[in-house]
């Protein structure tokens, strides 16, 4: 039957697309504008938004398993409860959910609160659910690589306990591998979270010392306090969203994002390869 992706013109969600259809899965993804989404052939198109209650019924018609990925926005809490409800209404148990790393300690940041509250919601109402907690993107670096390479300043503040940075691609091919064993399955699933990060734990100096290695240059890191950071996310970013961020940043220099026990080596049996690493995309960039 079919597999919905909501969230799929994104950084993960575009991979989690091509993933499943790789894999021959039938794949329906719901999309504010299908005019401005280029998706691979074969991929049926429901136009609409997450409040848009008749347009999510329909998109949710027939469908069997759903990957939920909300945006962070205002109003992500009432998009993930309405979108759950309504998938629960349509009949549909078996779900992959993206939430984040160590959602249910993060309380203050208001897109981990939120993610924790979904992944409360999905329990208490019996879904057949792969929660993914994915650390930190390294492909969110993309806000930061021209301060890095006009500047020669890391000006992300993840402090010194290090953060273990995950790939969307990483993230995509779990998603996808977890979608389609759910699909497949004769019955539902236990109940399964977990934890995507990346290959290596890395601090504030470390990163600085990977992108002075690649570009052949001294790159400094700018330090643990987040206020600079913070006025610089809000000249191209509502404000809102900038302060978020910051509060993300103190918890990565409080307490970093560290994976458990068996994490790297429970992701790396699950997708048959080594995970991609930051000094990958730090090497791209400065080839490009």
């Amino acid at each position: 039957m079919t597999i919905l992706v909501i969230g799929a013109t994104g950084r993960v969600g575009r991979h989690v697309v091509d993933q499943l259809v790789s894999r021959d899965a039938a794949v329906r993804v719901l999309t504010r504008d299908p005019a401005k989404a280029s998706f691979p052939a074969g991929v049926e198109v429901a136009q609409g938004e997450l409040l848009d209650i008749d347009a999510v019924r329909s998109a949710l018609a027939g469908v069997r398993t759903l990957f939920l990925l909300n945006a962070v926005t205002g109003d992500e809490f009432t998009q993930a409860l309405i979108t759950l409800n309504l998938a629960r209404e349509a009949g549909i148990e078996r779900v992959v959910y993206l939430s984040v790393f160590e959602a249910d300690l993060a309380v203050n940041v208001p897109h981990f609160a939120v993610k924790y509250g979904a992944e409360r919601m999905l329990e208490a109402m019996g879904f057949s659910v792969t929660i993914l907690r994915p650390t930190y993107f390294i492909d969110n670096e993309v806000m930061v690589k021209d301060v890095i390479l006009n500047h020669g300043v890391y000006p992300m503040p993840i402090g010194g306990k290090g953060v273990a940075m995950v790939d969307a691609r990483d993230i995509a091919e779990v998603a996808a591998i977890e979608l389609m064993r759910r699909d497949a399955a004769d019955a539902a699933l236990p109940t399964e979270t977990i934890n995507v990060v990346g290959p290596d734990t890395l601090t504030g100096d470390a990163v600085a010392a990977i992108w002075s290695e690649v570009l052949g240059r001294p790159i400094a890191y700018g330090g643990d306090d987040p206020s600079g950071f913070e006025a610089n996310m809000a000249t191209f970013m509502p404000k809102w969203t900038a302060y978020e961020m910051r509060l993300m940043a103190e918890r990565y220099v409080s307490d970093g994002m560290i994976p458990e026990d068996g994490d790297r080596e429970r992701l790396t049996a699950l997708l048959g390869r080594p995970l991609h690493s930051y000094r990958e995309m730090a090497a791209r960039i400065a080839e490009a």
